[in-house]
């Protein structure tokens, strides 16, 4: 907490003594910004960290939003670090987050998330009050069937480093921060979270949603998405497919599009809420 909170304090002081803030383009370190009365609370994926996110904050940014991207408890340093913690301190972080940005006076929050990240943002729009949700190759079922023997094999068999690492786009490449190794104790709270939490609270989901996914998601199975759209509430909901584009889609050839399309989305559902005044 008390990092958090330090952090808070480094980034407002530097945006009063340098004005407008430039996010640093490769650093696992979380963001804040702080800017118009429309926030968006920004969730990274799983063994990531805010690095991935840091061009949609700082287009955001410089759209005069204000935007938050946490780092989630044991991410963004070492696996050891990473397996003494599960999906629920993951959750903390994000419900904390939320906690901190409905402190700011904003008129409107929203949560996006990729990968994990886009599964916590779906949970949190299933606990707490935001006014729409933008969820990107967001995870029931994953791509390596190997996922599913998690619980049972990291008793003896802790980590996994793979000998032969996917080759993503050099410039995706330069924009990450990567961990040399997977706990296999988090994939398996991972898959539990996805079965106990995520799954069951769908249904709880009804404000305004947009459900983005790659096609060619080499990590998440593309029909993940549609059983999302399928088992939400909301009302006004949207299921965009992109073809050019990786699992880390907030980092590939269609990031531009993409960020387009969820700013668009906010705009839209603002004017529909002020439209609407009494909206819960």
């Amino acid at each position: 907490m008390w990092t958090t909170i330090i952090c808070m304090f480094y980034i407002n002081f530097f945006e009063k003594e340098w004005g407008s803030m430039k996010i640093v383009r490769r650093s696992p370190e979380p963001f804040f910004y702080s800017g118009g009365k429309t926030g968006i609370l920004l969730i990274h994926g799983f063994m990531s960290n805010p690095s991935e996110l840091r061009p949609m904050g700082q287009y955001f940014i410089d759209k005069g939003y204000t935007v938050y991207a946490p780092l989630l408890a044991g991410h963004g340093k070492t696996a050891e670090v990473m397996a003494e913690t599960d999906w629920e301190d993951w959750w903390k972080t994000v419900d904390d987050a939320y906690d901190y940005l409905n402190k700011e006076n904003l008129d409107h929050i929203y949560v996006a998330g990729l990968s994990m990240g886009g599964a916590l943002s779906l949970y949190l729009a299933s606990q707490k009050q935001v006014d729409g949700v933008i969820s990107m190759c967001a995870p029931i079922w994953i791509q390596h069937w190997g996922d599913m023997l998690a619980s049972f094999i990291y008793h003896f068999y802790p980590f996994y480093k793979p000998k032969n690492r996917r080759k993503r786009d050099p410039e995706i490449e330069a924009m990450m921060v990567k961990m040399d190794r997977t706990p296999i104790k988090c994939v398996a709270s991972l898959r539990k979270f996805i079965r106990s939490a995520l799954r069951p609270n769908l249904s709880k989901v009804n404000v305004p949603a947009l459900i983005i996914q790659s096609r060619h998601d080499e990590t998440v199975k593309p029909e993940s998405a549609n059983y999302i759209y399928n088992h939400i509430s909301s009302e006004k909901k949207s299921l965009s497919w992109y073809e050019k584009s990786c699992h880390i889609i907030t980092l590939d050839k269609e990031r531009g599009k993409l960020f387009q399309e969820v700013e668009q989305f906010i705009v839209n559902n603002n004017q529909n809420l002020s439209k609407n005044p009494n909206h819960v």
